[in-house]
């Protein structure tokens, strides 16, 4: 019989040698890796503001919602959310990885077919997993390859038994990039398929008022038409949880089905209540807004005219692309050192080694600059090696 401590081992050692070894660690340095888009997580408003707050509510939530874990700070940012980016209903869970895990579980099953873009986020991948659907891959963006597979289902089941379902991020956290949404929508339109849409890395930066990519690239009669949104108060909000944004029967539908909202411990009421008053921060910060996208702009500019190679980012991530995990974590350190907080992403997270260069509007043109800097003169030294 194996000894599992030998097994565990085993695996550690395999991962050193793979260059693949994670381990945790206190952040120090200027902020080019976290997803602290608009700064919230540091706003003195914010502060202020929870300072205000902090002896109306308990230290936990005590139970899951639906037994003494509710809150009227709940209920009051479900309708705000909702109310903002021009929903029916929202949900709110405790994690963004949650709202995506459960909600797939919940409306994905073995009696239909799931089609995801290679590269979506981990969080939905598990839900499709669990839910037991036919999972179908269609390769990064390649709306063609996806229109290919829905035809071939529907020659595979034409009297439709089962169900279809899309899933797609708007931004995708690791490359940067969006997919055609007027395609897509168009796709849903002649398909028929129900459509998941992930804006956890777009919200708040993109679209009026920072109400997301599709309030940039659709119009309302097509923004409706979107079964699930799903948003994260872990990113631009600068707070932690998920919330699922969709017509009322689909909200009670999850509240009544959704293992991983039932069974959870509700989120903290104070974040609900934090994230009200977030909300109406970032309807107020298109400077900051008009600002990230600028300094993302010149560094993609600066990086390519200093011969990196950098993916078909059209966002404020902006990944660097290296030729080996090796590299990757020579990069990192070497920036580390200098004060610069930048991380190296490596399989089985992402396909190809990178940095992954994320803005957020602490930032100055100085700090971008001085990346740039540093990233030549890192290069120079690994060249050396």
């Amino acid at each position: 019989m194996a000894n599992h401590w030998e097994e565990v081992q085993k695996k550690l050692d395999s991962i050193h040698e793979k260059q693949l070894f994670r381990e945790t660690r206190i952040y120090q340095g200027i902020d080019f890796c976290s997803n602290d888009y608009m700064g919230l997580a540091t706003n003195p408003s914010m502060l202020e503001y929870f300072l205000s707050q902090k002896d109306i509510y308990p230290f936990g939530s005590t139970a899951s919602r639906l037994v003494r874990g509710n809150s009227a700070s709940m209920d009051r940012f479900e309708r705000d959310f909702a109310n903002f980016v021009e929903g029916e209903a929202a949900l709110l869970v405790s994690t963004g990885f949650t709202a995506n895990f459960g909600l797939l579980d919940s409306i994905a099953g073995p009696d239909c077919y799931v089609f995801t873009d290679r590269l979506n986020h981990a969080s939905i991948l598990d839900g499709i997993r669990i839910s037991g659907a036919k999972k179908k891959y269609y390769n990064h963006l390649d709306l063609f390859h996806l229109r290919s597979l829905l035809e071939k289902v529907d020659l595979e089941d034409p009297s439709r038994n089962k169900k279809r379902i899309v899933v797609t991020e708007s931004l995708f956290s690791m490359d940067g990039d969006s997919p055609d949404l007027k395609s897509l929508l168009a796709l849903k339109n002649e398909f028929g398929f129900v459509l998941v849409l992930d804006e956890a890395h777009a919200f708040g930066i993109y679209g009026p008022m920072g109400k997301g990519l599709v309030f940039q690239d659709l119009d309302h009669t097509e923004i409706q038409s979107i079964d699930y949104r799903v948003y994260t108060l872990g990113k631009s909000m600068g707070l932690e949880g998920g919330i699922i944004v969709t017509k009322r029967i689909g909200r009670d539908h999850l509240v009544n089905v959704m293992r991983s909202f039932i069974f959870s411990t509700a989120p903290l009421p104070m974040v609900s209540e934090l994230a009200s008053f977030a909300l109406s921060l970032l309807g107020s910060m298109d400077k900051e807004r008009k600002n990230l996208l600028a300094m993302a702009e010149e560094l993609k500019h600066s990086l390519k005219q200093n011969g990196f190679l950098i993916t078909n980012s059209t966002s404020h991530i902006v990944p660097l692309l290296l030729e080996s995990e090796k590299e990757a974590l020579f990069y990192a350190a070497s920036l580390q050192e200098a004060g610069l907080d930048v991380r190296a992403i490596r399989p089985p997270t992402v396909p190809t080694p990178r940095l992954r260069i994320s803005l957020n509007t602490k930032l100055t043109i100085k700090n971008i600059h001085r990346l740039v800097e540093e990233l030549v003169l890192v290069r120079e030294k690994w060249s050396s090696l």
